[in-house]
């Protein structure tokens, strides 16, 4: 039998251990759920379209939380990002888009959405913003308007990956030649 206290002798982890036990018996709403917890939303297949991969995507991402990169042409500082990315968010913001927004650098931004169904016409409206120069979506590079020339290449998936099992195979290549610690260190 467990030992009665007092309850002015609980401590945090006492009271948690309460709180768990009123909670068992609890009825909780789905909505009220964390994310991680609620049911996935049932798909309806008569609506998705075989030759757009993205209804199936826009489909499987309905009612989750949802991340894009968004990065900012030119070279502007971070308070002109903040001003730009504000812009665009009121602009969402007044088309009823519940839409956050995070500055991670100089000309990069990330704009997290509660809902993932509405990704893509979010996406569509910042690629037509003139001072958006990508948008990356679920592993797509999405160039906008404000892209150079040189950037604008349709839909094209993250280079980084590419390149960087480039870097490894080199790197793997190198300490096969020569297995002396300088010569890693001169290739870091």
């Amino acid at each position: 039998p467990a030992k009665k206290k007092d309850i002015r002798d609980y401590n945090d982890a006492d009271m948690a251990r309460l709180l768990e036990q009123w909670e068992k018996d609890d009825d909780i709403e789905e909505g009220d759920l964390p994310e991680h917890k609620r049911p996935p939303a049932p798909i309806d297949f008569s609506k998705i379209d075989p030759g757009k991969p993205e209804s199936i995507l826009k489909l499987t991402k309905k009612g989750k939380t949802l991340m894009m990169f968004v990065t900012v042409s030119g070279n502007p500082t971070e308070k002109e990002t903040e001003e730009i990315t504000s812009l665009w968010q009121g602009g969402l913001f007044n088309a009823n888009y519940d839409v956050q927004r995070f500055i991670v650098g100089s000309n990069r931004a990330i704009f997290m959405l509660r809902d993932g169904g509405y990704a893509w016409e979010i996406k569509d409206f910042l690629i037509n913003q003139e001072r958006c120069a990508d948008v990356t979506l679920e592993g797509q590079v999405y160039p906008g308007k404000g892209a150079e020339g040189g950037e604008k290449v349709k839909n094209k998936t993250k280079p980084e990956k590419a390149k960087k099992k480039k870097d490894a195979d080199k790197k793997s290549d190198s300490i096969k030649e020569d297995n002396r610690a300088t010569k890693q260190r001169e290739d870091l």
